[in-house]
């Protein structure tokens, strides 16, 4: 049975509602800024979008810091002025909890000929839904904070909480310079924090809000087998040399087998065991395996249980292989053997296991199956920078009531609390630098393409997520300040 919602949240939601219109023509506004933090000839526009919403907090009386992080060495060694941070402040009232919430401004790349059916920077309604890039991922939720604020101005309603606002221009890109201002933040911008909301993922179906309360980590990896000092003819070359791919190849097969079963000796050690308490979490969590598979067009899942599928995409670590750099992958044929070839491939990981000893499992594995090999090829690994460690918080916190309550003011529906299985590194540094309750707070489906051709969200998502962030504030407005 679901909570009656408060009376005083009615204005907060006439508002949002009468002003939809408005709010569109705000994300259509920001959808067109073409803040891709990965490519440096957009690296202006990344920063025009930070100081696009920078303004609009200023205009709302918000304490507006803009904070330089430092410089980024790209691939080829130059170095590019990394986006400045939003770090805002609205009200000091020492009798309310104090709420940050963080969301980032940059997205990832989009080209119309990659096969969206829009052009990706412009905004476009089709059926009630809202194509462009960034709409659900995460512009849509980073302004309707905004939105939230400007409401309970308009109802001439006190914020319940004092609220506080991290915004970032690089999460797509590794989050860089981010880390190293929190810790730098930690005693002065962060000191009286309470509670933190992220609104960066996805209710797990189409038809459900969910609030999840945990994230798996990743590291990625580079595996490069060089086999000669230049591309060579396959013809006059071929069956005198150990050849880079045919080595690439045969080790990444022995990561992995076709069940998606690491074949890593002790990567599985540190994974926590299923206890009887969260299996039965699993088991009322509503959930399609069919619309899941309609939506992917699979030929097979791995699992024929909800409960089990839930928990390989969230409670146990998957790797995944995503390319090879240096071998011809353009139409046609070309009769080459290249000089050099590079595996990239990542892992998500779970509570316990830690970048740095899953690296030395990984090289260990690799070290002993090229010796197997026996090629007379030179090979190197190398773990990328930014690996992150998994993020669980507890559900059970009066952080995750509030916002359980707030959902069902809004949908009328008891939420699903869930994990996910891709990675927001930080949700983890907020939890470690601040020791605060972390949640993330949905307000797209899982359909909504993100990162994808076609990226979406539902106006219905935008318009009822919005009013879920009022209701979201007033309840944590009612929990106690930590101390």
């Amino acid at each position: 049975m679901t909570v009656k919602c408060p009376s005083k949240l009615k204005p907060l939601f006439d508002y949002i509602d009468k002003n939809k219109s408005r709010f569109i023509d705000n994300l259509k506004n920001a959808v067109s800024i073409q803040s891709v933090s990965g490519d440096p000839n957009r690296r202006n526009e990344v920063v025009k979008m930070i100081y696009w919403v920078a303004n609009r907090l200023t205009a709302l009386n918000a304490t507006v810091e803009i904070c330089d992080v430092g410089m980024q060495e790209l691939p080829d060694g130059t170095t590019l002025k990394l986006p400045p941070v939003i770090l805002a402040s609205l009200g000091d009232d020492q009798r309310k909890p104090t709420l940050c919430v963080y969301g980032h401004l940059d997205v990832q790349p989009a080209n119309r000929s990659d096969g969206w059916v829009t052009e990706p920077f412009e905004l476009e309604i089709r059926d009630d839904v809202m194509f462009g890039r960034g709409t659900s991922d995460d512009k849509g939720p980073a302004i309707s904070w905004l939105h939230v604020v400007e409401a309970y101005n308009a109802a001439t309603l006190d914020l319940p909480v004092n609220l506080k606002f991290c915004y970032e221009g690089m999460e797509e890109s590794g989050s860089e310079g981010l880390h190293e201002l929190l810790l730098s933040k930690k005693d002065t911008f962060f000191k009286d924090v309470d509670y933190v909301c992220i609104s960066d993922n996805y209710w797990l179906g189409t038809k459900k809000p969910c609030i999840t309360y945990g994230l798996r980590g990743l590291c990625y990896f580079f595996l490069q087998v060089s086999c000669a000092s230049k591309d060579l003819h396959s013809g006059i070359f071929g069956g005198s040399i150990n050849e880079a791919m045919s080595d690439l190849i045969a080790i990444l097969d022995t990561l992995v087998d076709k069940d998606g079963k690491i074949l890593v000796p002790k990567i599985y050690d540190e994974v926590e065991p299923v206890t009887p308490e969260e299996k039965s979490l699993y088991e009322s969590i509503d959930f399609s395996m069919e619309e899941y598979n309609q939506d992917i067009d699979s030929p097979q899942l791995l699992h024929d249980k909800k409960e089990n599928l839930l928990m390989a995409r969230w409670r146990y670590p998957s790797l995944s292989i995503h390319g090879i750099e240096g071998a011809f992958s353009e139409s046609g044929s070309k009769t080459v053997i290249p000089k050099s070839v590079i595996g990239k491939f990542s892992i998500r990981l779970v509570p316990n296991q830690q970048p740095e000893t899953v690296e030395k499992l990984f090289r260990e594995h690799i070290e002993k199956q090229w010796k197997i090999r026996g090629s007379a090829n030179s090979y190197t690994f190398t773990m990328l920078p930014g690996a992150a460690p998994a993020w669980k918080s507890n559900p059970d916190h009066p952080h995750y009531e509030a916002a359980s309550k707030a959902v069902q003011y809004v949908y009328n529906i008891v939420p699903d609390f869930t994990r996910e299985g891709g990675s927001i590194p930080v949700a983890l540094t907020f939890q470690d630098v601040i020791g605060k309750n972390v949640l993330l707070l949905p307000m797209g489906r899982s359909d909504d393409n993100a990162h994808s051709q076609n990226e979406k969200l539902n106006i219905s998502n935008y318009v009822e997520g919005t009013k879920l962030m009022a209701a979201y504030l007033y309840e944590v407005g009612l929990l106690e300040k930590v101390v």
